[in-house]
């Protein structure tokens, strides 16, 4: 295949190089893409392959244009729009594909050159991952090459004389692209690419059925780093606060602030902290939520330019906005706290309501639970004891695969199944409480993580997705309750964290060497974040602040446009002064021809840049006769070193021998 390729015409070698990077361009947009779409492109693209394979004609225009429709139809049908980012995309990935079928002249690889450059940006509207940046640097440069290729229109230059000289461009335009990167202004929104609205993120919503929490445990993706100062509390302790869910219909959990679930009473949201801060940064990827997950609890709006922020009377920090790019933020948490009412109010009725025909057996357990003497007038504290207890002793366990549940969940929770994962364990819990009229509900959010001991960094990953309950006691508040730490001591601490089962390659690589498997994840994800905290997160405030680093004292973005202008200017005028230096210090033959003319200038022999050696070597044959008879025969050698060729074939004398034979020249008086 390879000597196939080799003895193709230069046509159907460069027209293939060329559907190979497209194709690489389009290579991660795939899961972004409809499948129609990808599957159209890659098979214009094979199309347009085997053409070129053949030497066959192109097809004419009409199939173009049919084509073009059926794909103009489908982006309809399935975005309802041809505009916007996904319809847009879409588009262009099938004009590109398109117009390789029409790619008949220098022109048309000009267009398609062009469209690719635009295409390969596109892939950033859905990832700015490291991964990412590698792969559209690898597409820039067969692109470029492709490019340089197409400007060396004679013969047949081999791919790799193309690729060195477009990897060179790359390497010089680097400065460029840094020194634009550092200080051109970011001014919203023309800087940041908007994100079409609340489009598929994976991550915790703002309801909860069972089970669904458990599915997230099979998405090992980055949610969130955090970076603790000084040292971090123990991983046991480590709570994110995200939705608080007091609202149940008998199958969904929700906020009870929702559409359906109004709340009817005003509770007292006194927060009351202690002890010192923990102070931390977080790393927060993308959620299409307007949530900022902190430790419990931040007294303190969370530091976070840009966006507005304010906490919930359920403790839950929100923004104006949906986080939709990465953001970072500072924030302080006191472990130590109270929280609600010290002592009993109406509102509290709204925490232990449970909807009619649900879970009977549940409500028989808390009324036997209600009939043990030791019980009947215990406090909320003493049933939250023997519920914890009985999930102890009898026999449930936490696992990933608890199987469907139905629409008694809490009855086959504690009676049938006696197996779940953290949603379904937590959702019996508040049922059971709530039955034993105490006020109770769930809040969601992360628990745990993973440090990384390369960067120093706690990775909170999507598995990480936990559920716990909240119980009212009479003078203390709100106070956490984790029943899954009942039934699984270890998934709150570093040894029981249930995993999603791996690929094939990490089983192997796992199997192979479980040390080197983990090391090379810990690298790549440290390597990830360095990537997101120096490239990713580089915001106004990091560019004004490199400002005020170099001296200026209030900056703002029109200063950054000013030292820009300068740096160009000041950068422009540098290469056109070593532009000048460097063609006069090229053609060391010409300075040294130079050097003559003024020399002979000084004697009175005039000449201008047309004037040859052989015509200074007559005149000063002229002007000195024989006393000028070994400057007219060194003359007469320089232009022989230019311009003749000895008879043995080889070049005449050299320059560096002339430049020495001219400085012992003895010079007619």
């Amino acid at each position: 295949m390879l000597a196939r390729l080799q003895t193709l015409p230069r046509d159907s070698r460069d027209t293939l190089f060329l559907l190979a990077v497209i194709a690489w361009v389009l290579l991660p947009q795939v899961n972004a893409l409809p499948w129609w779409c990808s599957a159209l492109a890659a098979g214009m693209l094979l199309w347009r392959g085997q053409l070129a394979l053949g030497s066959k004609p192109l097809p004419n225009k009409w199939w173009l244009l049919v084509l073009l429709a059926v794909a103009v139809g489908a982006t309809w049908l399935t975005h309802r729009t041809l505009l916007g980012r996904d319809a847009g995309v879409t588009l262009i990935v099938i004009l590109l594909a398109l117009k390789t079928l029409e790619l008949r002249a220098r022109r048309d690889a000009f267009v398609v050159f062009f469209l690719g450059f635009f295409t390969m940006l596109t892939n950033f509207f859905y990832s700015q991952s490291l991964l990412t940046a590698f792969s559209m640097l690898l597409g820039l440069l067969g692109l470029l090459t492709a490019l340089v290729n197409a400007h060396m229109p004679v013969g047949k230059p081999p791919l790799l004389q193309a690729a060195r000289t477009a990897g060179w461009m790359a390497l010089l335009g680097a400065p460029v692209m840094v020194l634009l990167f550092v200080l051109f202004p970011r001014l919203a929104p023309l800087w940041g690419v908007p994100s079409d609205a609340m489009t598929g993120r994976s991550g915790l919503s703002a309801t909860m059925q069972v089970g669904t929490i458990a599915s997230l445990a099979l998405d090992s993706s980055i949610a969130m780093r955090v970076a603790f100062e000084g040292r971090p509390p123990p991983q046991r302790e480590l709570y994110f606060r995200g939705p608080v869910l007091s609202a149940f219909d008998g199958r969904e959990w929700r906020p009870s602030s929702r559409s359906g679930f109004p709340s009817r009473y005003k509770l007292a949201d006194n927060l009351s902290v202690q002890g010192a801060p923990i102070s931390y940064q977080v790393t927060l990827e993308p959620t299409s939520r307007p949530w900022l997950f902190v430790m419990e609890a931040a007294a303190e709006s969370p530091r976070l330019p840009g966006y507005q922020t304010r906490m919930s009377s359920d403790l839950q920090w929100l923004t104006d906005r949906p986080i939709t790019d990465l953001v970072r933020y500072q924030v302080k948490s006191h472990p130590v706290f109270r929280h609600g009412p010290d002592r009993q109010e109406v509102g509290l009725q709204e925490f232990v309501e449970l909807p009619p025909g649900f879970n009977p057996r549940t409500l028989a357990l808390a009324a036997e639970i209600r009939r043990d003497p030791r019980y009947a007038q215990a406090g909320a504290q003493a049933l939250v004891q023997a519920v914890l207890d009985r999930l102890r002793t009898g026999g449930y366990t936490y696992t990933l695969e608890p199987g469907v549940y139905g629409a008694n969940t809490a009855d086959e929770f504690w009676f049938d199944r006696k197996q779940g994962f953290c949603e379904h364990i937590a959702s019996a819990f508040v049922v059971l409480m709530r039955a034993l009229d105490v006020p109770a509900r769930i809040v969601t959010g992360y628990q745990g993580g993973e440090l990384n001991a390369v960067d120093g960094f706690w990775a909170l990953r999507q598995s990480d997705a936990h559920a716990w309950a909240e119980v009212w006691q009479a003078g203390q508040g709100w106070v956490r309750v984790d029943p899954t730490s009942a039934v699984a001591p270890g998934r709150t601490g570093a040894f029981q964290r249930l995993a999603a089962p791996q690929g094939l390659v990490g089983q192997a690589l796992g199997t192979f060497s479980p040390t080197l498997a983990a090391q090379l994840r810990a690298t790549w994800e440290a390597v990830n974040n360095r990537w997101n905290q120096l490239i990713l997160n580089y915001t106004q405030g990091k560019q004004l602040q490199l400002l005020k680093d170099i001296g200026f004292e209030s900056p703002s973005w029109e200063d950054l446009a000013y030292v820009l202008i300068a740096i160009v200017v000041a950068v422009s005028l540098a290469g056109a002064a070593w532009t000048l230096w460097d063609r006069s210090q090229r053609d060391p033959w010409l300075r040294l021809l130079g050097r003559v003319r003024k020399q002979l200038a000084k004697a009175g022999l005039d000449s201008h840049g047309a004037t040859s050696p052989r015509q200074l070597a007559l005149q000063v044959r002229q002007r000195y006769g024989d006393e000028g008879q070994a400057l007219h025969d060194w003359l007469l050698q320089l232009e022989a070193q230019r311009y003749a060729v000895t008879p043995t074939g080889g070049t005449a004398t050299s320059v560096a021998l002339l430049k020495k034979q001219y400085a012992g020249l003895r010079w007619p008086a």
